[in-house]
């Protein structure tokens, strides 16, 4: 009999030990699973002319130039349009990896640009299942150009337009992203009676990789809003994008001059089917200020 509980005993005794470690194992295993965060669904904070779903990280600044060449039709005396210039300026910077905020300067217009972007979910697998990142953007805009009849009463307010956007973007593959964007930008004062105060757009973008450090990209905005009376286009645009290193530079053809929301999206003229197109390039580099943990 004393055996026999002894034996019992044991027996017991070995099976509490293996549960216990079946148990650690599994504890250790589930403490193993992590959150892996799709990265790179573009290479750039910018499609082309639109802002894409990337920010930039913690404590790092980046700086933009955007620049946009005269049309091409404009012919040999222009030298299809290298001859006329629009540029802006701009700096992005990453408060955290999900909130980034931005100013800019326009030749067009001398337009002051400012935005604030939040990434509220981010793709991922693992421990998180999340299929898109999804961003809400919101940019204000400011008429540098002096008023058009100084002698009348004219408000400040009326210099100003303001946008939002939210960005649905998904990285399919190593190779392939795309995103899409609806868009009200709302301007307190409008050119003419055909204008509108409230305007509704939708973007679509996309990026497909070719090699290590070449993608081409294509941005297309449909402008919902847009009146057959005040000649306004849909923005199309089409570029590539070439890592090096420190900076991604960005070739492009578009019909847009402007390069900020308000003029791209609901102000556009230009039609590729007459060559209204404006070659150009956007180049940016980035500048840690402080530690990205």
């Amino acid at each position: 009999m004393k055996k026999l509980t002894l034996i019992i005993a044991l027996l017991a005794g070995f099976t509490y030990t293996m549960q216990a470690q079946d148990d650690l194992l599994q504890m250790l295993e589930d403490g193993d699973e992590t959150v892996n965060y799709t990265s790179a669904t573009f290479k750039g904070t910018r499609v082309i002319n639109t802002q894409s779903v990337e920010n930039p990280h913690k404590n790092v600044l980046q700086f933009m130039i955007q620049h946009r060449f005269g049309t091409i039709n404009k012919g040999p005396y222009e030298f299809f349009g290298l001859d006329q210039a629009t540029m802006r300026l701009g700096f992005d910077y990453g408060i955290n990896d999900y909130l980034a905020i931005g100013i800019g300067r326009s030749t067009t217009e001398k337009t002051l640009d400012g935005n604030v972007k939040w990434k509220i979910l981010r793709q991922c697998t693992g421990k998180k299942n999340i299929p898109i990142t999804l961003v809400y953007n919101a940019g204000m805009y400011v008429n540098g150009l002096k008023y058009q009849d100084p002698t009348r009463v004219n408000y400040f307010s009326s210099k100003v337009s303001y946008m939002h956007q939210i960005i649905i973007g998904r990285k399919f593959n190593d190779k392939t992203s795309l995103q899409i964007s609806p868009m009200f930008i709302h301007k307190n004062l409008v050119a003419t009676a055909a204008d509108y105060n409230d305007n509704f757009a939708f973007e679509f973008g996309g990026r497909q990789k070719i090699s290590k450090r070449i993608s081409i990209n294509l941005d297309y905005v449909y402008f919902y809003d847009r009146n057959s009376a005040n000649n306004y286009t849909n923005s199309l645009s089409m570029g590539v994008d070439i890592e090096t290193g420190g900076h991604v530079f960005q070739l492009q053809a578009t019909n847009s001059r402007a390069m900020f929301e308000r003029g791209f999206v609901t102000e556009t003229t230009g039609k590729w089917s007459k060559g209204d197109i404006y070659f150009g390039f956007n180049i940016s580099r980035v500048f840690t200020l402080g530690s990205k943990h």
